[in-house]
């Protein structure tokens, strides 16, 4: 122990300092390879300053990723935000009763937009939004069949468990059976949304009505279980404690541990313009980095931190990258309205390659560009 705080500067640092015992063990621990447990990362989310967790997350970010910062070449199709259900943090969907007020896409609206990119080098397409009966599982089935036909090579990234869970109870199939339906038609990985938070009594709070975080967890697990993979995501900042927030991404690692079918993790930061939760404040730039440091630290079997820039504004994204973020997702082309009309800085979602590699450059990273599933297309 005494030779690696002697070979180590930031954590002899961290160790000749003023902080608590309990910190430099901590810090300790991070820095010899061991898993920090439930009550040391709610200890951090406590009593941890933001330039402590920075050093620990940086580390561990580093040692996963070296310098590298992903993104990839990517678009949204939102089919619906026309909604079945009504999260209280949602301030995208519309009710059925107010469909009038949203759109419903056809499987040939869809087509259309997506040969908008056929000049365009975008390796993902990305499918999520409402949940509708019209929009079911033989619709999904027809989408991808049709997508696949007309462009093979782009990545379908498609659907959350709140979806799968409705359209599969609905056709009456099985879990096993609709992934395996949909993923014959050319479905290629999930998304991870429809998270939210796993704490039961807050998620009947927020998000009652729909799957249950068994049921999320079953799902992912399935379909790792296929051989495939998928993202996952965490909603904070609301009305969730920090034992909540360890408590999801405490499931999250048990779950990698068994599959190892985990890409990336995404917080979610809950934002509170025109939803049912407008009473609530959003927390600070300092928490949201905070929470990418400790989620870093945390989820010591996910090779990726994703800064998912739409949501959390691009400046933010940009320090997150010394917070132990690795990825920003992509170009996005101003396709999705989610966090838009949630109220985020992001009011019309694009960036360019060039306008990504400066942005990563910016802070003294490399940026290199990736398909879906984390293969390197180009270094810059």
């Amino acid at each position: 122990m005494n030779e690696l705080i002697t070979e180590n500067k930031p954590l002899q640092t961290i160790i000749n300092s003023s902080l608590s015992i309990e910190l430099k063990d901590i810090a300790t621990k991070v820095f010899n390879n061991e898993r920090v447990s439930f009550s040391e990362a709610v200890l951090l989310y406590q009593k941890a300053e933001l330039g402590y967790l920075g050093i620990l997350a940086n580390h561990i970010r580093f040692k996963k990723n070296k310098n590298y910062v992903y993104f990839n070449h990517n678009f949204h199709v939102e089919p619906t935000n026309v909604c079945v259900y009504s999260c209280s943090f949602c301030s995208y969907s519309r009710l059925i009763k107010n469909r009038e007020q949203g759109w419903e896409l056809s499987v040939n609206d869809i087509l259309n937009i997506i040969k908008k990119y056929d000049e365009q080098a975008v390796t993902e397409v990305h499918i999520t939004g409402g949940v509708v009966p019209k929009q079911d599982l033989f619709f999904y089935k027809e989408l991808f069949e049709k997508i696949k036909q007309h462009r093979p090579n782009l990545h379908i990234k498609a659907l959350t468990p709140v979806e799968f869970h409705y359209i599969f109870k609905k056709a009456k199939v099985t879990y096993e059976e609709g992934l395996q339906i949909l993923h014959q038609a050319g479905l290629g990985s999930l998304p991870g949304g429809g998270a939210e938070i796993f704490d039961k009594e807050i998620r009947d709070q927020i998000a009652g009505g729909k799957c249950t975080s068994e049921e999320w967890l079953s799902i992912h697990k399935i379909w790792h279980n296929m051989g495939l993979q998928s993202n996952a995501t965490m909603l904070y900042g609301h009305i969730e404690t920090f034992e909540h927030r360890v408590d999801h991404m405490d499931k999250l690692r048990k779950l990698q541990d068994e599959t190892k079918g985990f890409n990336a993790f995404i917080p979610l930061k809950f934002r509170n313009k025109d939803n049912q939760m407008a009473h609530v404040p959003e927390v600070s730039v300092i928490e949201d980095l905070r929470n990418y440091a400790i989620a870093r630290i945390y989820l010591d079997n996910f090779n990726h931190i994703k800064a998912y820039w739409a949501m959390i504004g691009r400046k933010t994204a940009q320090l997150s990258l010394n917070f132990g973020a690795d990825d920003l997702d992509g170009t996005i082309d101003d396709t999705t309205k989610i966090y838009s009309m949630a109220g985020s800085e992001e009011q019309n979602p694009k960036l360019t390659t060039q306008q990504l590699v400066d942005l990563i450059k910016a802070v003294g990273k490399n940026p290199v560009e990736r398909d879906t599933l984390y293969n390197i297309v180009k270094e810059y």
